[in-house]
């Protein structure tokens, strides 16, 4: 599979793609690679490392050109020295095929599933941000990592196990309080392209309790709480195949909310639905709010409602006692790259 940003690039791109891969794969001190400008060199040697994640050591270059040349040196800078990268790749490639192996029969839908359950089970966000935390080596060899390195052990799962997978990144927007980059990743599933960002489910939920809210999302789904992709990103038109529509998991009507809810108390487990009997407006959500209050109360329980209105999820736990907050507005994001 021809990498994606690789296959987005002009001819001239492609040569200093192939320059750059080559001298970081062979860890050189420094290398030749085409005369393009500064901000170019960037994007490329920033696409590259999204496209091969194993390529989890470098960390950004220096480099020096000469007016005449067409050339210039660069100059990368490395994580670790040598004998430690190759130390770091030997246990990457190790933890990878002992994480893939179980999932290699599976279907495609239940592999992405897997890489997504094994994000939200086993790696935490790491609020320090440490330099690893951006690459493969935070997720799957200290189990934490940001969005980015998040992004990328998905991308190096889906690599492992034959799954079409690309990394997405959005824009800042400080007007609306988004400090950072997000990444995430858009997944080919039976020939359709869908959004998912484990990073978001990831900060929802718990290792008891996984969400999927962001599992397969179209579009105009998803960017309801997503800013626009920098780099272009093939498109989502279709929604059919997430988490929630697969599982029978979303609504169009009350009753069915209802007789659900019913069941989650009687098994004694929690609810997560998705709601798409029209939009999720206040007197719909009150109207729901009403209906998951009255089903806990008539059964002797009390509900406690996790609500993600972007993507009109809703998360009940039936509880014994009264709740501090019977209410909870969540939302999903995290401060990054």
């Amino acid at each position: 599979m021809e990498p994606y940003y690789y296959s987005q690039m002009n001819k001239v791109q492609q040569n200093a793609y192939h320059a750059m891969k080559t001298g970081l794969m062979s860890m050189a001190p420094l290398f030749m690679v085409p005369k393009l400008e500064n901000r170019e060199l960037g994007d490329i040697f920033f696409q590259l490392r999204l496209d091969c994640p194993e390529i989890f050591y470098a960390s950004g270059f220096h480099y020096r050109f000469y007016p005449e040349a067409n050339k210039v040196e660069m100059i990368p800078e490395y994580l670790f020295e040598k004998g430690k990268i190759k130390e770091h790749q030997k246990a990457m490639e190790s933890r990878l095929s002992k994480l893939a192996r179980p999932a290699v029969n599976l279907p495609e839908w239940e592999k992405e599933l897997y890489i997504h359950d094994f994000i939200c089970s086993s790696v935490r966000y790491d609020k320090l941000k440490k330099a690893y935390s951006h690459e493969i080596i935070g997720p799957l060899g200290q189990g934490v990592g940001v969005c980015e390195g998040i992004a990328k052990t998905v991308k190096a799962l889906c690599d492992a196990l034959g799954i079409w997978c690309m990394i997405a990144i959005s824009e800042a927007n400080p007007e609306k309080k988004i400090k950072y980059r997000h990444a995430w990743n858009i997944i080919r599933i039976g020939g359709k392209y869908y959004h998912l960002d484990a990073t978001f489910d990831n900060t929802l939920g718990s290792r008891d309790a996984i969400r999927y809210d962001y599992f397969n999302l179209e579009d105009a789904r998803f960017f309801r709480d997503h800013e626009p992709v920098i780099y272009r990103a093939p498109s989502c038109n279709e929604g059919g195949f997430s988490y929630y529509i697969t599982k029978k998991l979303s609504f169009t009507k009350a009753e069915d909310v209802e007789k659900r809810a019913v069941q989650a108390i009687k098994k004694k487990k929690i609810l997560t639905f998705h709601w798409r009997g029209g939009y999720l407006t206040r007197e719909k959500l009150t109207e729901l709010l009403e209906l998951l209050e009255r089903t806990g109360r008539d059964k002797g329980k009390y509900a406690q409602v996790h609500v993600n209105w972007p993507q009109a999820v809703l998360s009940v736990r039936f509880l014994d006692e009264l709740p501090e907050k019977e209410v909870v507005m969540e939302e999903a994001n995290e401060e990054e790259l």
